[in-house]
């Protein structure tokens, strides 16, 4: 057995204790599209001549809940791509996906789940609803519609003022 007390005999100070491990940790469970629809308008009714110069508006909603196993969420994205021409607002093709991921989160602090889950969770579930985009797009007979990246901190910080300003009272000045 070996002494640990130091050779001018004082005890040893106790050793500094650890803070508890605040590592975020999160891991994809699963992911999969709930709902996708795409409509070529051009290939139904038929293009009526003149030249076509796309125009294309994006949609970006996002909805999160918690499940029943501990430390699990799941995050919806849905998206809307409408493309119209710019000549005559004719419709040319309508894209509607609902992208969903589950995850396994631990160490975020309660006050900062809901912004983790609104804006990290969808950015790690953006490369693959890019890739579908730009398959069912191509697929359906139009170029690949290669969307760019969206800014979900902007997207989080938009919807929260917009929350903030509905629950405001009509009579009370802004700040």
């Amino acid at each position: 057995m070996t002494d640990d007390t130091p050779a001018n005999g004082a005890a040893q100070p106790a050793p500094p204790q650890q803070p508890k491990d605040q590592t975020v940790r999160m891991n994809i469970l699963a992911q999969y599209v709930r709902d996708l629809s795409f409509e070529n308008v051009v290939a139904q009714k038929g293009l009526t001549g003149g030249e076509v110069q796309p125009e294309i508006s994006i949609q970006v909603s996002l909805d999160a809940r918690k499940r029943s196993a501990d430390h699990q969420y799941e995050v919806i994205c849905k998206y809307k791509v409408a493309s119209t021409n710019t000549a005559d607002k004719a419709k040319l093709f309508l894209c509607e996906l609902d992208y969903a991921g589950v995850f396994h989160i631990e160490g975020v602090p309660n006050d900062q789940m809901h912004p983790f889950l609104m804006i990290e969770c969808p950015r790690m579930l953006f490369p693959f609803v890019r890739r579908i985009l730009s398959d069912v797009t191509r697929d359906g007979g139009f170029p690949p519609f290669n969307m760019d990246p969206v800014d979900f901190v902007a997207l989080y910080r938009t919807e929260a003022a917009r929350r903030a300003q509905a629950e405001r009272p009509a009579d009370q000045p802004l700040s």
